[in-house]
C-alpha cells in the first residue's frame, strides 16, 4: 500500500504585501497630542487670565479636530494589498480599511505590467491581461511603487524564463 504523497506547495516567485507609509508612529503620536493639548491649554488660559474667556473654547476645538484628522489617517493605514506570483497564478488581495477583502488572479503568461511614470514624482502601477486591468500600489509614493514594478518585472522575468526549455 503506497502513502499518500504530500500536496506539492507551488514556487513563489513573487510575494510582498503592500500598505501605506505613516511617518509618527503610535506612541509619537500620543506624545504630540498631549504637548499639542498641553500647549493649547496653557494658550488658552492665557486668554482666560486676559479677560477673552470666549475665545478659549477653540482650543480645544482644534485639538480635537488634529485627534481625528490623526484618527483617519491611521484607519486608512489599514488598507493593504498582497502579491503573490506563483507558478500558476500572480494572486493580488486588497482589504479595505473595513476589512472587506478583494481577490483578483491573473495567469502569468497573458500578463501585462504597465508602468507608466510621467515624471520622478508621478508614476502608476497597472496589472493587465484580457482586457482587464488592476491599478497596484496606489497609497504608495512613487520611489516605492517603482520597487514593486521592477520587483514584479524581475520575477515575472524568472517564472517566464522557467517556462522556456533550457540550451
Amino acid at each position: 500500500m503506497s502513502e499518500p504523497h504530500p500536496a506539492e506547495t507551488p514556487a513563489v516567485f513573487y510575494d510582498a504585501v503592500l500598505q501605506p507609509h505613516r511617518s509618527l508612529p503610535p506612541r509619537g503620536f500620543v506624545i504630540f497630542m498631549l504637548a499639542l493639548a498641553g500647549l493649547s491649554f496653557i494658550v488658552g488660559l492665557i486668554f482666560v487670565l486676559n479677560g477673552a474667556w470666549p475665545v478659549s473654547p477653540f482650543f480645544g476645538v482644534d485639538v480635537l479636530l488634529v485627534y481625528l484628522a490623526f484618527r483617519i489617517s491611521y484607519r486608512r493605514a489599514k488598507l493593504r494589498e498582497e502579491l503573490r506570483l506563483t507558478e500558476k497564478s500572480l494572486t493580488v488581495e486588497r482589504v479595505g480599511i473595513k476589512g472587506e477583502r478583494s481577490r483578483w488572479q491573473f495567469q502569468p503568461f497573458w500578463l501585462r505590467l504597465v508602468f507608466e511614470e510621467k515624471d520622478e514624482h508621478t508614476n502608476r502601477l497597472v496589472l493587465a491581461s484580457h482586457g482587464r486591468s488592476l491599478v497596484v500600489g496606489s497609497f504608495l509614493g512613487p520611489a516605492e511603487r517603482r520597487g514593486v514594478a521592477l520587483g514584479l518585472k524581475d520575477a515575472l522575468a524568472r517564472w517566464r524564463a522557467r517556462l522556456s526549455p533550457s540550451a
